[in-house]
């Protein structure tokens, strides 16, 4: 089969031909028929990751992946429901089965969990093994561009916004702030106006091309950030919402610069959802943080929960997508446009 694997760090992926992987008793191989591409790829390949996992490699990078049922283990349950030619997607975060993380579901943030797309075995490759328990069938008609994004993408926001939900944060009275419109924001923006209780809905972003897909997806506002002060922003925030602060935040960045706006601009109470990983650290003053009693959360990836509702949702149509479809040979030079920033939506590998 084709697979691009990552041999060196800060280099080019490969192009190889190797061996359809085998698969265990418990596991299922699928056919990937698409993969979305993220900037954690993009991180991967420039060793952002080196200080928290030593990946061997060669490393299969691709994590947004959907497909097709090819083969079955041997054990896999009949009760499972899966034949071959159904139509899946991958929940990514494989967990050890037995911690209290996994015995409640969230096996994604599991001591011992292992991702697809982090070790031999990813979405940039024609065929991958996957473990049955982690794959969520899904309606054959809708589309596999479409599909590969919610497993990342689509999931990681919905997440967070459960969060800002539960919490308490969102509600009629509210106004929630958006940073950062990309291959997540675009998604948050659907899901802050299907889970906001009615909150105003307000987009941060440096791009205007961006922004303009936030007011498509139901923003109430948009405020371009770039080259503005704090104030300068909490003065158009005022303007268009009729308050200079947010009650809450929902952050696809993760950027230093926009953690510190954020924080700048985060009213009494408020709650802030990071999901975003563009940064590695923060300076946060503590003072306004403890007096406002104002929380800080992150939100990592999902559950297989998470997925199935948002798949739900998908297959309801109500999520709209900004998808660019590429070949396979397009995945290097796609790599280099998620690292300048310069994708709108999400690129997506068709097989």
């Amino acid at each position: 089969m084709k697979a691009a694997r990552l041999h060196e760090y800060h280099k080019p992926l490969v192009f190889e031909d190797v061996s359809v992987p085998d698969i265990q008793p418990d596991e299922i191989l699928v056919q990937v028929k698409a993969c979305g591409m993220c900037r954690s790829d993009v991180q991967l390949v420039d060793g952002y990751f080196k200080q928290y996992a030593d990946i061997p490699r060669p490393i299969t990078p691709g994590h947004e992946i959907t497909g097709v049922v090819s083969a079955i283990g041997d054990v896999v349950p009949k009760s499972s429901g899966f034949k071959e030619g159904d139509h899946v997607v991958v929940a990514p975060g494989w967990g050890d089965g037995t911690c209290r993380h996994c015995q409640i579901g969230n096996t994604h943030i599991c001591a011992n969990v292992r991702w697809p797309g982090f070790g031999p075995y990813g979405g940039y490759s024609e065929f991958l093994p996957v473990p049955a328990r982690y794959l969520v069938k899904v309606d054959k008609r809708l589309k596999f561009e479409e599909l590969a994004p919610l497993t990342d993408a689509g999931m990681t926001p919905y997440r967070g916004i459960k969060k800002l939900r539960d919490s308490g944060a969102l509600g009629p009275d509210r106004v929630l702030g958006v940073f950062g419109i990309g291959g997540l924001g675009s998604y948050a923006i659907q899901y802050a106006k299907l889970l906001g209780g009615g909150a105003q809905v307000v987009a941060f972003a440096r791009n205007d091309d961006k922004l303009k897909v936030a007011t498509e997806y139901g923003a109430d506002h948009v405020i371009n950030v770039k080259g503005k002060s704090s104030a300068d922003i909490a003065k158009e925030l005022n303007q268009a919402t009729g308050q200079n602060q947010l009650d809450a935040i929902i952050d696809c960045a993760g950027a230093p610069e926009m953690i510190k706006l954020g924080f700048d601009i985060l009213g009494i109470s408020g709650h802030y959802v990071d999901v975003g990983l563009v940064g590695d650290r923060i300076d946060v003053p503590l003072f306004r943080r403890v007096s406002r009693e104002q929380t800080f959360q992150g939100s990592y990836w999902g559950s297989y929960n998470d997925l199935s509702e948002v798949v739900a949702l998908a297959a309801a149509g109500k999520i709209r997508h900004t998808i660019k479809t590429i070949s396979f040979d397009q995945i290097n030079e796609y790599l280099e446009l998620l690292r300048a920033g310069d994708i709108v939506g999400r690129a997506v590998v068709k097989m």
